[in-house]
């Protein structure tokens, strides 16, 4: 039963430390819609989104306004593209025509974000999966609301290096042919290892081919609620300020889990998980950075850094699986540059460099996430930053990823705009030492040995 206080305490989290639910990603498989001829297929997935989502934010809005809870992204995602396109795509444009149908879809139910135009392949490649990479570019130029990602490698395959160095091109192009936008187009694409089937929130979002026709996914999002807790906690032990992270996390988690049971309830659809990440915006107070800060760090890339953003992380997913039965997707503490004004502070401070983050991000949710990078860098060190990373992952049996943003005619110290939740980014400098022969190998790096547990 929930009791008047426990009212009162989420209003002020809503009203002054910037609780909101991040986003109700609704999963649809295309499975039923493959055709060998591509019209045939865009009518079939344009017509299966339009019905099946029809009422997803309507049923957002309605849940704002009966419980007063921000919800502030309704989104789609879907059976990864190259899957539903392979029998009727046989050339990059029919692959951007379907990604344009997608974004017509997605414009038609009003939602902000389509995630899905994706291939995972983590141990090698069809002809489709390489025909839909090599469209992105083209792709997400010519369309809104269209997110991609692509999977090159996992804790049991190890990582296809031909894709890790595909991936190196294709980041470059699509920079090159969306420079009238500051590069927005790999603002939309992000590279994974160990990408998740049940992720809510973009770029990454798909719906993993394991999944049910249809499914409800939440993201909730708490960095200012958390700060405004652990200030309370400023001087005390580790034990006090763990279990003030957990409980906070909990409240948190609850009010995701309410919207979620809610929106599943006034859709007939099921509700499959809570991402319970912490996943800062550029407005102020709502920081991963400062609750870095809180917690004793001068700023977010100070020894200790990492050390504090694995108790954060652990601690947050403590406190969420005590909330909800089904928490999945990445849960965790999200570190995107443009998108926390702490970490921007960071790093035009000096404290914060690639390198660190780097190491960062073996302890948290994702990766190099939303980092601006000159213009000028090679295809070869973008493909070598996606290796480390996807390493990082592929060793730890964990999720990491990749989405960094060479913006084209822009040098180390210059500021990027994205505008509206991805915010703005200082350029960072990256190390320009080759790597050229080391990508251009070809073929995978092996599975780790604890891979192997069947």
């Amino acid at each position: 039963m929930i009791n008047i206080f426990e009212v009162n305490e989420t209003n002020k989290m809503i009203e002054q430390e910037n609780l909101d639910v991040r986003t109700i990603t609704l999963g649809i498989s295309l499975l039923d819609c493959i055709d060998k001829d591509i019209d045939r297929l865009c009518d079939n997935v344009y017509n299966k989104i339009t019905t099946v989502a029809k009422d997803l934010v309507s049923t957002g809005t309605e849940i704002e306004k009966e419980y007063g809870i921000p919800i502030v992204n309704k989104r789609i995602s879907i059976t990864p593209a190259a899957i539903v396109g392979g029998s009727a795509c046989k050339s990059e444009k029919d692959f951007v025509k379907l990604a344009q149908t997608l974004d017509k879809a997605a414009e038609k139910v009003g939602v902000n974000f389509l995630g899905g135009y994706s291939a995972l392949v983590s141990k090698g490649m069809t002809k489709a999966d390489e025909l839909l990479i090599k469209s992105i570019p083209e792709a997400l130029a010519s369309t809104e609301r269209v997110c991609s990602s692509i999977n090159v490698g996992s804790s049991k395959t190890g990582l296809n290096m031909d894709a890790v160095k595909l991936m190196g091109e294709i980041v470059l192009k699509t920079a090159e042919l969306t420079k009238e936008k500051d590069c927005l187009g790999c603002a939309k694409l992000v590279v994974f290892c160990n990408a998740p089937d049940d992720n809510p929130f973009m770029a990454g979002a798909f719906h993993g081919v394991t999944e049910s026709d249809a499914i409800i996914n939440v993201g909730v999002s708490g960095p200012g609620v958390v700060k405004t807790a652990l200030e309370k906690a400023r001087g005390k032990n580790f034990e006090i300020l763990c279990e003030t992270i957990k409980k906070t996390a909990f409240k948190v988690t609850r009010v995701g889990q309410l919207v979620a049971q809610e929106a599943s309830k006034k859709m007939g659809i099921p509700f499959g998980i809570i991402d319970l990440s912490l996943a800062p915006t550029p407005a102020i107070g709502d920081s991963v950075a400062d609750i870095l800060k809180e917690i004793g760090l001068e700023h977010p890339g100070a020894p200790g850094t990492t050390a504090a953003l694995a108790l954060l992380n652990d601690q947050v997913k403590k406190g969420g699986v005590m909330a909800s039965s089904y928490v999945g997707g990445l849960s965790g503490a999200f570190i995107p540059v443009s998108e926390d004004q702490g970490m921007i502070d960071a790093v035009n401070a000096g404290a914060l460099t690639i390198e660190k983050l780097e190491a960062m991000t073996c302890v948290c949710s994702v990766g190099l996430d939303m980092i601006a990078i000159p213009g000028d860098t090679s295809e070869s060190t973008i493909s070598g930053i996606i290796a480390d990373e996807a390493s990082i992952g592929m060793i730890n049996q964990k999720t990491t990823a990749v989405r960094v943003i060479p913006v084209i005619g822009k040098k180390v110290g210059e500021v990027v705009e994205f505008g509206g939740l991805l915010g703005y980014a200082p350029v960072m400098p990256v190390n320009t030492f080759s790597c050229e022969e080391f990508v251009s190998r070809g073929g995978r790096i092996p599975a780790p040995i604890h891979s192997f547990k069947n």
